[in-house]
């Protein structure tokens, strides 16, 4: 079994261990979360130096590298993804510092409005700044995914718009199924597409509707739903797994309990977030897993792993390590 985890988390703070990662198949890639907006850049850089060294001395695991190198079959290849353009302190050049660490993805805006762009909680949505448009050149000279995950409407679009490489959604599903304000629009997913980008589809309940702590099941149904929406919408070349699962699901709950001016009403009303797990995805519990379901939806999984492979190996990425 195989999965390309577009993104997923493990506890923001040192005493992280990245052996949980191991839940995952040997074979799949991996993006970890190393911040957010409210990570400085000396946090996040603390933190991709210890995930990094913790994964270096497990033989489970690979780091991407700058060569292009993902890793093999018998190994989990580990790259990392920041959640917001914060930890990068306004200096467009941290950028390269953060890629030579293995960051391979980036946000510019994570749920409110910031120097690069609005969030998709902001009530006003002028999209990218002059910031936040050079930014995404910066992203596209590095190597880098622009991801519009997190961002508001306008500035997905803009995203779309300004790069001259495909762009990604690495956690969002579709607003045409469960309408809540961290997903994103039939436009925003055919501009992605357009740039030969990718949807990663996630697993959270409250993004799918589906957010009760027993729903397992229909969770993971909601997941082949929205990958089979989204094939129909832009075709299998453009979507993914982004599973945002937590591996500090409780920590989480508890910050968004505590902090909720970066939340909103809207965003948390269904209850403490409930995620799906990787065993769920790959039918490795007592739920049917993603290839089950998508089989009965005339999904071949062999082909659909193999177009994600091509798609993902061979150039869909700017500079893909």
């Amino acid at each position: 079994m195989f999965l390309w985890e577009q993104h997923c988390c493990l506890p923001l703070r040192h005493t992280a261990r990245v052996a949980e990662l191991a839940r995952y198949p040997l074979g799949s890639y991996l993006s970890v979360n190393v911040g957010y907006s409210a990570q400085s850049k000396d946090d996040s850089l603390a933190l991709l130096h210890r995930f990094r060294d913790d994964a270096a001395a497990d033989p489970r695991f690979r780091l991407v590298d700058r060569a292009g190198r993902i890793g093999a079959p018998e190994v989990i290849s580990l790259a990392f993804d920041l959640e917001d353009s914060g930890p990068l302190d306004g200096d467009l050049d941290n950028v390269e510092l953060f890629y030579d660490l293995g960051v391979r993805s980036l946000l510019p805006t994570y749920n409110h409005v910031n120097a690069a762009g609005c969030g998709c909680l902001d009530t006003e949505d002028t999209g990218l700044t002059g910031y936040g448009k050079d930014l995404v050149r910066k992203l596209n000279e590095v190597g880098m995914f622009a991801d519009g995950s997190h961002c508001s409407r306008r500035t997905g679009l803009d995203i779309a718009t300004h790069t001259a490489v495909p762009m990604i959604y690495s956690h969002s599903n579709f607003a045409a199924l469960w309408e809540h304000p961290r997903n994103i629009t039939d436009e925003q997913a055919r501009a992605c597409a357009a740039t030969g980008g990718v949807i990663g589809v996630n697993g959270v309940g409250i993004f799918l509707g589906r957010n009760e702590p027993a729903a397992r099941a229909e969770r993971v149904a909601a997941i082949a739903d929205h990958i089979s929406y989204g094939v129909d919408l832009v075709g299998i070349d453009h979507i993914g797994i982004g599973s945002d699962f937590s591996f500090d699901g409780q920590e989480f709950n508890d910050e968004i309990r505590d902090n909720p001016a970066a939340f909103s009403e809207s965003y948390t009303k269904w209850g403490p977030l409930q995620w799906t797990p990787p065993e769920d995805l790959l039918g490795e519990s007592d739920v049917p897993g993603l290839d089950e379901l998508l089989a009965a939806r005339g999904f071949h999984a062999h082909r659909a792993r193999g177009d994600l492979r091509r798609q993902l190996r061979q150039g869909r990425a700017p500079r893909l390590a």
